[in-house]
C-alpha cells in the first residue's frame, strides 16, 4: 500500500502536463501511486502519460472515452490504494514536498484530511510568473490545530477547493464520498468538498502553501461561459446529500445557502452577457424558495450580501439592471482606467530610464553650449 494515491484527471491539457507530471513524480515522499485518467483527449495529452508510464511504475495509466471530471474523479478514487489520497489538476502543479509534508501532519494527528494554504498563478508573455498566495481562512488561529468539520459550521466559508490536501481513504470509502457525474468539468469539486467537510471529524489546515492553482488557462472550466447552470445543478446534488441526513441538513442549510450564494453570484461574473437574464431569473426563484421556507439564515451573510439576497428574490429585473448590467459597465470603466494607468506607468519608466542613461547625459553636456547660446541670442534681442 502506498502512503499516498495522487490522482491527476487528464483531458485536452498538453501544453501544462508536462510541468505537471515532473512535479509529482520527483516528490520527496517517494511512496507514492500516481493514477493518471486520460479523459479522451484529443490533444497529445495521453502520449505524454504513456511516457511517463513507461519510465515510472508507480503510474497506473486509464485510458477511457470522455465522460466528464467527475466520471474520472471516480475511477481514480475506485483505483486508489493509498492509505491517503490527493488530486492534481493537469494544469496546475505541486511543490516537491507537498505529500512528505502533508503525510506525515495527517499521520501524527491520525486525520480525515489535511489541506493547506496555495498560489493562484498567471504566466506573462515572457514566462514571468505571477503569483498570489491565498489563505483557506481569514483566522489565523484557525491554522495548525485539530478540529472537527462535522460540528464546525463555520469551517464552510474557507475558501473551497479539493486538490491542496489529502483524504484518508478509509474516510473517503467509510462515507462513501464520490463526485457528481455530470457532463465535462461542471464544478463536481464542490460536491466533493462539501461531503468532507460535514462527514469528517477530524481536520487541520495549515499556513504553507504547496499548490499552485493556474489561472491562465483558456480552457478551464471557470473561463466556460456557455456553462450556465452547471453549478445550479451542482448544488441540488449537495443539498441531496444534505437531505439523506436531516441532522447535518439542519445543521449546515444556513452555510449552504451561504456558499451557494456565493457561487452563484461568481457564475455570473464568468457566464456570457447574454445570458445572464436568464441565470438571475432561476437564481431569483430558488432564493425566493428558500426564503419562503426559511431555510436562510440572515446572520452568516454580510449586511450587503442579505440586500441583494432580498432585492434578486423579490425583483429579479431590478438586481439585474443593478447589479448586474451596472457592475459590468463599472468593471468595464475600472479595466480602461487601470490600462491607462499601466500605459502611463510604462510610458514614465521608459522616459526614466532614458533619462539615466548614459547617451542621453552625454547628449545634453553637447547640447549645453548651443542651448545656453540660443537663450543668449534671444534675450538680446
Amino acid at each position: 500500500m502506498a502512503k499516498v494515491s495522487i490522482i491527476i484527471p487528464t483531458y485536452n491539457v498538453e501544453m501544462y502536463l508536462v510541468e505537471c507530471m515532473e512535479s509529482v513524480i520527483h516528490q520527496t515522499l517517494k511512496d507514492i501511486e500516481i493514477i493518471c485518467i486520460n479523459d479522451g483527449s484529443t490533444d497529445g495529452s495521453l502520449e505524454i502519460l504513456k511516457s511517463y508510464a513507461q519510465k515510472d511504475d508507480r503510474i497506473v495509466l486509464v485510458d477511457k472515452e470522455n465522460g466528464g471530471y467527475g466520471i474520472a474523479m471516480n475511477i481514480g478514487l475506485e483505483k486508489a490504494t493509498g492509505e491517503y489520497i490527493g488530486i492534481v489538476e493537469p494544469d496546475d502543479f505541486v511543490k516537491l514536498d507537498m505529500y512528505e509534508s502533508l503525510y506525515q501532519i495527517a499521520k501524527d494527528n491520525d486525520l480525515d484530511f489535511v489541506k493547506a494554504d496555495f498560489y493562484r498563478f498567471k504566466r506573462t508573455d515572457e514566462d514571468d510568473m505571477n503569483m498570489v498566495y491565498n489563505r483557506l481562512s481569514k483566522n489565523p488561529e484557525d491554522y495548525n490545530k485539530v478540529f472537527n468539520p462535522s460540528e464546525d459550521t463555520e469551517a464552510i466559508r474557507y475558501i473551497m477547493n479539493t486538490w491542496s490536501g489529502i483524504y484518508k481513504k478509509e474516510f473517503i470509502e467509510k462515507h462513501h464520498i464520490r463526485h457528481n457525474e455530470t457532463p465535462g468539468a461542471s464544478f463536481q469539486d464542490n460536491g466533493f468538498w462539501f461531503q468532507t467537510f460535514i462527514f469528517a471529524t477530524r481536520a487541520m489546515i495549515v499556513d504553507k502553501p504547496y499548490y499552485m492553482n493556474r489561472r491562465d488557462n483558456p480552457n478551464s472550466s471557470v473561463h466556460n461561459r456557455e456553462k450556465v447552470y452547471c453549478m445550479n445543478i451542482e448544488y441540488d446534488h449537495i443539498r441531496d446529500i444534505l437531505m439523506e441526513h436531516p441532522e447535518l441538513w439542519e445543521r449546515f442549510k444556513g452555510m449552504y445557502w451561504y456558499k451557494k450564494y456565493n457561487n452563484y453570484i461568481g457564475t455570473i461574473r464568468r457566464i456570457g452577457m447574454e445570458y445572464r437574464h436568464e441565470f438571475v431569473e432561476r437564481f431569483s426563484a430558488e432564493f425566493k424558495r428558500g426564503l419562503e421556507k426559511k431555510e436562510l439564515d440572515p446572520s452568516v451573510f454580510s449586511v450587503a450580501a442579505w440586500k441583494k439576497i432580498q432585492v434578486v428574490a423579490a425583483e429579479p429585473d431590478t438586481f439585474y439592471k443593478v447589479w448586474v448590467v451596472a457592475s459590468v459597465t463599472e468593471r468595464k470603466l475600472n479595466k480602461k482606467i487601470m490600462q491607462l494607468e499601466r500605459k502611463n506607468q510604462k510610458l514614465s519608466n521608459e522616459l526614466a530610464m532614458i533619462k539615466s542613461s548614459k547617451s542621453y547625459r552625454i547628449g545634453r553636456i553637447l547640447l549645453f553650449i548651443p542651448r545656453k547660446l540660443k537663450e543668449w541670442i534671444k534675450g538680446s534681442k
